[in-house]
């Protein structure tokens, strides 16, 4: 594994940035380079300074096309390693994967280019990954092209992936990835290859309704997905998808109400669906109401009917008023306790009696 030392004070994340902005902007005179250097540089350190580590790494790899073919192999692979190294600084497993999937999709867009730095580069980012699955996807894409599989064989490598990777809760979000993966290689098929797919399809429309986490997708745009819409059996999968991914909560609560049965069936609970519903039906207000939101419109469409529960308070100002209040209040709960106590000993006694009466019989 590559180590990375400083040789000046400043950050070689940004460092890089300047470097490559510098040579990106070369060709286009001081009087427009320096303000453009200066941004980008800036825009770095904002994102180092708020842990924005996916943003840096982007903001980094936007002149990969220029300095892959105008500097030498050597700094090239100086360069991406000080950018491979942006991953291990985040605490997040997602966000590192997405970062590392980031590197890997730049590294690999023209693999026949300096192919033997390319895969050097992809090897050190594999290093640098401690969580399993980003590990393994940096090595498929070093991998993918040497092995030349068939499109029947890559579906499945994704299926037995993502079979795998369901077996665990944690990795849940990640199994639903390679099954999209999955489906996406129907892609073009005619109708007869693609109903090999349907019963898959219906699983992963399942999966992404279930994730609480889990609010974008493209499985809409999939022909895969696609033929359920007309399918006598599996239409309804579809038409949920279609409410989770276009439509808002009143679409859904209509949809549950004709077909519980079948959401049930689908393991589905009808709460977490409402709770999934209500955060995307209040981003798609955001989206239609330009940021400005109507509190009475958040609770029509969340069909929010609830009170705030308050557990603590304090007042404004404490004068007379406020010390006859805590009196009153006091002198209640003196009370309360006060019989609290009276019942207690009525029992205690009560008892005691009992045993005594219990202990003259047996003698």
């Amino acid at each position: 594994m590559t180590t990375i030392l400083p040789t000046s004070e400043e950050d070689p994340a940004l460092s890089v940035v300047r470097f490559t902005s510098e040579l990106s902007w070369a060709d286009a005179g001081p009087e427009v380079a320096e303000p453009q250097v200066s941004r980008l540089c800036t825009e770095a350190q904002e994102c180092m300074v708020m842990g924005r580590w996916f943003d840096l790494v982007s903001l980094m790899l936007t002149s990969a096309d220029v300095i892959l073919s105008k500097v030498s192999e050597k700094d090239l692979e100086c360069i991406f390693t000080v950018i491979c190294n942006v991953v291990t600084k985040s605490e997040s497993p997602d966000e590192a994967l997405e970062m590392a999937k980031l590197i890997s999709a730049k590294i690999t867009q023209q693999p026949s280019d300096k192919p033997a730095l390319r895969l050097k580069i992809l090897f050190n980012l594999y290093n640098l990954l401690e969580n399993p699955y980003s590990r393994f996807f940096v090595y498929l894409s070093a991998q993918w092209k040497e092995w030349n599989i068939g499109v029947s064989d890559q579906r499945q490598l994704f299926l037995t992936i993502s079979n795998v990777l369901r077996e665990h809760k944690s990795l849940v979000k990640e199994s639903f990835k390679f099954l999209s993966k999955y489906l996406a290689t129907f892609s073009g098929e005619d109708a007869y290859i693609l109903s090999e797919a349907k019963e898959e399809a219906v699983r992963t429309i399942v999966e992404f309704v279930k994730a609480p986490d889990l609010f974008q997708c493209d499985l809409l745009d999939m022909p895969a997905v696609g033929q359920l819409e007309k399918d006598a059996k599996h239409a309804l999968a579809y038409q949920l998808l279609k409410i989770f991914l276009t439509q808002r909560l009143d679409a859904y609560l209509e949809f549950q109400t004709a077909n519980s049965t079948l959401l049930k069936g689908y393991g589905l609970v009808h709460e977490d669906c409402i709770t999934k519903m209500r955060l995307i039906s209040l981003v798609d207000l955001g989206s239609d109401e330009s940021g400005r939101i109507p509190y009475s419109l958040i609770r029509d469409t969340l069909q929010m009917n609830q009170v705030v529960i308050v557990s603590r308070y304090t007042e404004r100002v404490f004068g007379q008023q406020q010390w006859l209040t805590l009196r009153s209040k006091l002198a209640t709960w003196r009370g309360n306790v006060a019989n609290v106590i009276s019942t207690i000993r009525a029992n205690r006694i009560a008892e005691d009696g009992s045993q005594a009466v219990q202990g003259i019989v047996i003698r």
